[in-house]
């Protein structure tokens, strides 16, 4: 039997313990523990990126995928987090689950998904979800909400009986991680961390503590 998350947590925070740890491995199991004990979105995180002038930019959104590509979200692929990313394809991301007292932050490229794994995801929304992506010009400015509204009647109406295709201005993107660390909250403000690098995706994880 593999091993759980009290015993991989107790590891990460061990000092004396040089083995190695996977961190996407353990990343899983937080999430896991996480969609126990909060309220709601356990998989909500905050997306950075930078826009041509340099500028930092964030907004939470959903993890929908975690695999050996990375962290995948969706998005519309005009808005602004999708433009920024087309100019620098880098991103960071910020867990924080309040209930359990943790924080994962993920650094790395940013590639898009192949276009099954667009269908599949766009295919299991609910129907209101995907009427929306073809609503919204997702970031460009809205003379009003009844604007919106109507669209969304006139593409009710389009789509009346029918499938609802993805829109070919909807994908996602996966965040390959290059870092990861871990942090857990502790009195006084000692709290722990432990980030884990590693110069390419195809290389061996390395682990290091970090001051709070």
């Amino acid at each position: 039997m593999p091993p759980g998350e009290e015993q991989l947590t107790a590891r990460l925070f061990d000092d004396a313990d040089t083995g190695p740890l996977d961190p996407l491995a353990l990343f899983d199991l937080w999430l896991a523990a996480a969609e126990k004990t909060e309220p709601t979105d356990a998989n909500a995180m905050a997306l950075a990126t930078v826009d041509a002038a340099g500028m930092p930019d964030c907004r939470i959104v959903l993890l929908k995928g975690r695999d050996q590509t990375g962290f995948v979200f969706f998005t519309n692929t005009g808005s602004g987090k999708a433009s920024e990313l087309a100019a620098a394809p880098r991103a960071a991301l910020t867990f924080y689950w309040k209930s359990l007292g943790r924080q994962v932050h993920v650094r790395g490229p940013v590639t898009p998904v192949a276009e099954a794994t667009a269908d599949a995801y766009f295919a299991s929304r609910p129907r209101g979800s995907q009427i929306g992506a073809h609503a919204s010009d997702q970031s460009r400015p809205l003379a009003s909400r009844a604007e919106l509204v109507a669209r969304v009647a006139a593409l009710e109406e389009r789509f009346d009986g029918a499938r609802v295709p993805r829109p070919p201005h909807w994908s996602g993107y996966a965040v390959e991680p290059l870092s990861i660390e871990f942090w857990r909250s502790s009195e006084f403000r000692l709290h722990d961390r432990v980030r884990f690098t590693r110069p390419a995706l195809d290389a061996e994880w390395t682990r290091q503590r970090l001051n709070p």
